[in-house]
């Protein structure tokens, strides 16, 4: 037996504090759709955001449940750069996110793979802005 040859990964679940505030970022800030933003009972919502005209997968942004999920917010990779977000024009996108109040963590840089430069959530999850190269 085999696996289906149409799969991919949907959603990554992404530990936030408050609902509203990481909807104003990702969607006012970032410029995501919101797909999703039904209400589940007992002030738990099914928030689905992504990037703008894209066909790949979505962020669950999930309000912390708890001390344990409390303590993940802005640390669900160890510190790493964790999320990926990939631009076909990265001057634009660069300055555009400056003026916004994105907060980058080094300057843009060019490396073989293409221009990229890190940036922080308001969690301090770690992303790359990044246009690849070809």
């Amino acid at each position: 037996m085999s696996f289906a040859e149409n799969r991919r990964i949907a959603l990554v679940t992404l530990v936030v504090d408050d609902y509203g505030r990481a909807k104003a970022f990702y969607c006012d800030i970032l410029g995501f759709e919101c797909l999703s933003d039904q209400p589940l009972g007992d002030g738990k919502r099914w928030l689905v955001v992504k990037p703008q005209g894209t066909e790949g997968g979505g962020l669950l942004l999930a309000e912390a449940d708890g001390e344990q999920q409390r303590l993940a917010i802005g640390n669900q990779t160890g510190g790493r750069v964790g999320f990926f977000l990939h631009t076909d024009n990265f001057q634009r996108d660069y300055e555009t996110m400056l003026a916004r109040g994105v907060r980058f963590l080094e300057e843009p840089r060019h490396e073989v793979y293409g221009s990229v430069a890190v940036f922080a959530d308001p969690y301090g999850n770690r992303w790359d802005l990044l246009e690849p190269r070809g």
